[in-house]
């Protein structure tokens, strides 16, 4: 049963909150974005990065990726004329949040919309608050964010760190450039030069932890470390040219009996590259002041 004091309350203020509430005023709110949809037309929105999460505020729309595109969404009415209002929310992989207000029209004004105009860079101090960070499971307690701020640092500063670990076979060097920390997570900084003519077209790269004894020979006890994210992930690099990525990765170790292995495949070709890095390497990893990030 509710008390005379909150019915007074009630009567006095029109406020059903209870208790300590605090009102959440302008500043707090993402503005949302006008977006018009039909029946007969298919709506494409295209992202800076990968969708992660797609929300509909209402049956009257249907949205998914788009095929063969991570970053791109496809939206249309599934009912004629509808004529309420609704919404539709985004996260992408950046960590950035969206949020659209849906209406329908029978010819949208807008078929095809690129967001990437109005989202921050990470070079400017006042971001716009539609570009909130939203956290991902796989980052931890690091913003994905300042995780993509780090990784275009170190691409953009490019120094060379580390000056012993590589290979080069085939007018093709794989270099390790540089190991970077910060907050629970590795950065890898690395470089493909093409010396040939000919161009090296990438077909895949893996991390493994292996025995030293058996890293030539076999794959048995191998443990696969998987980027979360790369930077410039380079698919092809022409003759006479080179291309750097860095790889953000979960912080690890390698144990005194074994060593992680760096394979770089060439797609339809035979130039694979491959170099190694003991734990010695990881512990001299440079840690990154995130005030000097630029």
């Amino acid at each position: 049963m509710m008390s005379l004091f909150a019915v007074h309350a009630q009567e006095t203020t029109g406020d059903l909150y209870q208790g300590l509430t605090k009102k959440l005023t302008f500043d707090r709110m993402i503005p949302p974005r006008g977006l018009e949809v039909t029946y007969d037309k298919t709506v494409h929105i295209i992202f800076p990065s990968a969708v992660r999460y797609v929300d509909l505020g209402s049956p009257n729309l249907i949205a998914g990726k788009a095929d063969g595109a991570e970053n791109v969404i496809r939206v249309k009415a599934t009912v004629k004329n509808f004529r309420q209002e609704t919404n539709l929310s985004v996260i992408t992989e950046d960590g950035s949040f969206y949020t659209f207000n849906v209406k329908y029209a029978n010819e949208p004004l807008l078929l095809n919309v690129e967001m990437t105009d109005f989202i921050h860079d990470g070079e400017e101090v006042n971001r716009p608050n539609n570009a909130m960070e939203i956290y991902l499971k796989e980052l931890g307690s690091e913003s994905p964010m300042l995780v993509h701020m780090i990784m275009k640092s170190i691409y953009k500063n490019d120094k060379r760190e580390v000056k012993h670990i590589g290979c080069k076979r085939f007018g093709i060097q794989y270099l390790l450039k540089g190991i970077y920390t910060h907050n629970g997570l590795l950065y890898f900084h690395t470089q493909i030069r093409n010396s040939s003519n000919v161009p090296f077209d990438v077909d895949f790269i893996t991390f493994k932890i292996v025995d030293k004894k058996v890293a030539k020979r076999t794959a048995i006890q191998e443990q696969v470390i998987f980027p979360l994210r790369a930077y410039n992930y380079a698919i092809r690099v022409a003759g006479k040219k080179d291309e750097c990525t860095v790889f953000a990765m979960d912080k690890f170790t390698i144990p005194d009996d074994k060593q992680l292995v760096v394979d770089l495949n060439e797609k339809n070709g035979g130039r694979h590259q491959s170099f190694t890095i003991e734990n010695e390497d990881l512990v001299r990893a440079k840690v990154i002041n995130e005030l000097k990030v630029k």
